[in-house]
């Protein structure tokens, strides 16, 4: 018992000591751990440049394409529709023959008139011959004066048919070159109205529409207090108008302000403007739906950033603007006007800072930053 005993008292004071040293071993390591100073983590960040110069405010708005020329085809002659010499939807250039009509009676009527003519010619020559026959008579006392007159009249009168004849051939030459249109200018051909077969009546029956698309214009309307701004912008020369459609990702389309409507429409307080666009791509169609952003007011002397480096809090708008240090520094600033991806920066910045565009969200007033780029 007394063995059993003791061996216990020697096992305790053991287990004693290595506690006592395990505590003294942590200690050591907690002194350790708070005399090594904590490395401050360094956060990855994009920057850019506070810009100062001119700016000009843009207006985004709906409009739509709009046909530069748009021709409802008719006839000028009636007859019977012959054929259509073009695809329905398809390209045609001006000076193409596109449509026929059936010319044989307008060709009957040419030649008739050029009988007529031929006629009446004939009959002039034979006038003109006997007036020059009986001409040196009548001062000899042959001739009466009477038959001369009359001589010189029928002369005149043929005269007078052969003028009538050529202008009527004229007419009818004329009338059969309108058996065949021509495109009046670069378009796109609709679906036809009438098939041959048909009989079209001049001046009104319809037999397709020309749409001309190259040029194409944008036609929208902005509310009357951009008005101003618009029309200083012309001044100062032609005005860019980005164009997109909605829904695609395609590059915008540029196309130039060519026009401002006489009136403001007092219903809607808006006044509707056209832009051109080249459209060699075909990209637009008439009627299809096109997002427009026109330049209006221009600021001159202004501070811009980019809009996503513009940050709120409950204090206010402010920026994170890097240093040279490699820290950066929480800058409250005054934000106003907004073009596009640019926002003005009224107080706050004075055009030459670093202003930091990505990875606002790790980042507290003196953290310490790497700049790092798109392709890192």
């Amino acid at each position: 018992m007394q063995r059993t005993s003791r061996k216990k008292s020697v096992l305790l004071v053991a287990v004693l000591v290595a506690t006592a040293l395990a505590v003294q071993m942590f200690r050591g390591s907690e002194r350790a751990t708070a005399k090594t100073p904590a490395v401050p983590a360094v956060v990855p960040v994009k920057v850019v440049s506070a810009h100062r110069g001119d700016l000009d405010l843009t207006l985004k708005v709906i409009g739509r394409a709009e046909a530069f020329s748009t021709v409802n085809v008719q006839a000028r002659v009636s007859g019977q529709l012959q054929s259509l010499l073009f695809t329905p939807g398809a390209h045609v250039k001006k000076g193409d023959t596109i449509i026929r009509i059936d010319p044989s009676l307008l060709q009957a009527q040419l030649d008739q008139a050029l009988g007529n003519l031929a006629k009446d010619q004939a009959q002039l020559a034979n006038a003109e011959t006997v007036l020059k026959r009986y001409q040196p008579l009548l001062g000899k006392g042959y001739v009466a004066q009477s038959d001369y007159d009359t001589y010189k009249a029928n002369q005149g009168i043929y005269q007078a048919s052969v003028k009538a004849d050529q202008a009527a051939v004229e007419l009818a030459r004329t009338q059969l070159s309108y058996a065949q249109i021509q495109a009046p200018f670069d378009s796109v051909a609709g679906a036809p109205l009438i098939y041959p077969g048909a009989q079209v009546t001049a001046n009104d029956t319809s037999i397709v529409v020309l749409n001309q698309i190259r040029p194409i214009h944008l036609t929208f309307s902005i509310p009357e207090t951009g008005l101003a701004g618009t029309k200083a912008a012309m001044g100062r020369g032609s005005v860019a108008v980005t164009a997109s459609i909605p829904g695609t990702k395609a590059a915008p389309m540029q196309a130039e302000l060519d026009f401002i409507n006489n009136a403001v429409d007092p219903t809607t307080s808006t006044i509707q403007l056209k832009a051109h666009y080249d459209n060699n791509d075909d990209r637009l169609t008439p009627g299809q739906f096109v997002e427009i952003v026109l330049p209006t007011t221009r600021l001159t002397n202004v501070v811009t950033v980019p809009l996503v480096a513009l940050q709120n809090s409950p204090l206010g708008s402010f920026v994170f603007v890097a240093n040279a240090d490699g820290t950066v520094q929480q800058r409250m600033v005054t934000a106003g006007p907004t073009s596009g991806s640019q926002v003005v920066i009224e107080k706050g910045l004075v055009g030459s800072e670093h202003v930091v565009t990505d990875g606002q969200l790790l980042l507290v007033d003196g953290a310490h930053v790497r700049v790092v780029t798109d392709n890192g």
